[in-house]
């Protein structure tokens, strides 16, 4: 088993350039940090249902409210102008930042686990005698006897037949070569939504870590 960077096709260039905009960054690090309440209202505003800033503050008092403590306000405020600026962009741009985040949010969360190195982007994994994947997985760990492969997406409609198959092939393509990976999904979206999600899929999920968005510190915890 080896690790190989994705090809630089259009996309993948197209796609570096939103993954370096700072935004993504900035949100990223403010939901690093975040409570489930304060990731919860992150997921709604880049929903882009609504970019009245005054609304969101009214429909989560605990996080803006009186009796607040004042650091929490503070990262919930943080948290909400990044999320507006998301909003705010266009159908696709918007998409495809939420994705980036997510991938951002994922990486951070496991260098704190593994160490800043070991954690990559972008990243096809290889094994003797087996065709390649196209699709690179968008968050690798990559150490001896210890790999790991995670796909990430917004909502838990990005759960599909094909994500699950490559996820589950890869780490039996690893078994065979007496290899350890381990393999998970990490969805923004509520555990309950994925759930529900998974159950209607047939694709083989047993072995699949899923990590929702209740669930993401799990990703920085030593054995999640």
């Amino acid at each position: 088993m080896r690790f190989q960077d994705a090809a630089r096709d259009g996309r993948a260039v197209v796609y570096a350039g939103i993954q370096a905009d700072p935004l993504v960054a900035r949100a990223a690090a403010s939901l690093a940090d975040a409570s489930t309440a304060q990731r919860v209202l992150a997921r709604a505003v880049m929903n882009g249902e609504s970019t009245d800033p005054d609304a969101w503050r009214a429909m989560f008092p605990s996080l803006f409210g009186r009796g607040a403590d004042p650091a929490t306000i503070e990262q919930s405020e943080a948290i909400l102008a990044a999320a507006l600026e998301v909003a705010e962009r266009g159908e696709q741009v918007r998409s495809q930042f939420r994705g980036a985040i997510v991938e951002e949010l994922t990486a951070r969360l496991l260098a704190r686990r593994v160490g800043a190195p070991a954690v990559r982007r972008e990243r096809r994994i290889l094994f003797d005698g087996v065709h390649a994947e196209i699709h690179p997985y968008d968050v690798t760990v990559e150490r001896d006897g210890a790999a790991e492969a995670w796909d990430c997406k917004w909502g838990a409609r990005g759960i599909n037949a094909d994500v699950l198959h490559q996820l589950d092939d890869a780490r039996t393509h690893a078994a065979d070569e007496d290899g350890s990976l381990r393999v998970g999904l990490v969805v923004f979206d509520a555990e309950r939504s994925c759930a529900v999600r998974l159950d209607r899929q047939t694709a083989p999920a047993g072995a699949t870590r899923l990590i929702a968005l209740e669930t993401l510190d799990d990703l920085a915890r030593t054995n999640p």
